[in-house]
């Protein structure tokens, strides 16, 4: 019989987990590893060393954070209900967590919209006092974009599958976004809050052409300023059923920027085509 989750995604990982020891581990120290489900309409099993981790994995689904031995970690993507992982559509990948490493691997698509695997590392070095950090990761399969503070890009040209990293001052700033290269803005300005202590990382993912960008957020304690903090998280269709949640703070604005920055810029290529 197929095994389930039976107390929720998170626990699921862990116990899988717990039981598929690394390939190459240091019985030393530990990392933290959350893990990202960002391709649309696709449903997934997840296997880490041969052994089936996730069972039904959902687009938009965030699992974690987990404490793992460090070592590398064989992960691949099947369909549901596959018999094993020896036909993936996704991996097999070595995921390497080193020791005292805070990571979220991301199964999303590239930009030409190809399923692919990306392990990020967090950045949780302390910010300096009253300050906090972001970071936008973009996973959609979706143009480039640029932020703009003031009316100055402060984040330029940011492409799938990479991320852009600000230390600011807590307290709200006044940004806006505009397809690479241009200043005028398709989005904002729009006030944000920036958290004492806490890093931010907004994800777009889904895909611009599909019309289906959906928005992930995860949030990290990174220092002493906010005690008793621990990494934890939202993701995707839940930030699409629930505008209120989705909406609060700089997470959602910055990842509603990128989604619209995207959609817009496919619907201009639209649109040049079709005077061709």
């Amino acid at each position: 019989m197929r095994k389930t989750a039976a107390a929720g995604l998170a626990v699921g990982l862990i116990a899988a987990l717990g039981f598929a020891a690394p390939a190459s581990a240091s019985t030393s120290a530990s990392a933290q590893l959350s893990v990202l489900h960002g391709i649309p309409d696709t449903p997934v099993d997840v296997y880490v060393n041969g052994e089936l981790t996730l069972d039904d994995f959902q687009p938009g689904d965030l699992a974690g954070p987990l404490t793992l031995p460090a070592g590398d970690y064989e992960v691949a993507l099947t369909a549901p209900d596959a018999a094993d992982a020896s036909t993936p559509i996704l991996g097999p990948a070595t995921l390497t967590l080193a020791g005292g490493g805070n990571y979220t691997a991301a199964a999303y698509l590239s930009e030409g919209g190809d399923p692919s695997l990306k392990l990020f590392q967090n950045d949780t070095a302390t910010t300096s006092a009253g300050q906090g950090r972001l970071t936008v990761r973009h996973i959609a399969a979706a143009p480039a974009v640029d932020v703009l503070a003031g009316g100055t890009p402060v984040i330029e040209d940011l492409t799938n599958p990479n991320e852009a990293t600000l230390n600011l001052p807590a307290g709200t700033v006044s940004a806006s976004v505009a397809l690479a290269g241009t200043t005028d803005p398709v989005l904002g300005p729009t006030d944000v809050p920036i958290q004492d202590g806490v890093l931010t990382i907004v994800y777009a993912w889904g895909s611009a052409e599909d019309e289906n960008l959906a928005l992930a957020v995860q949030t990290v304690t990174v220092s002493h300023s906010n005690p008793g903090g621990v990494p934890s998280g939202t993701a995707g269709y839940l930030a699409q059923r629930d505008a209120t949640m989705s909406f609060i703070g700089l997470a959602a604005a910055g990842a509603l920027a990128i989604a619209a920055a995207a959609a817009t810029a496919v619907a201009m290529r639209r649109r040049q085509e079709a005077r061709r």
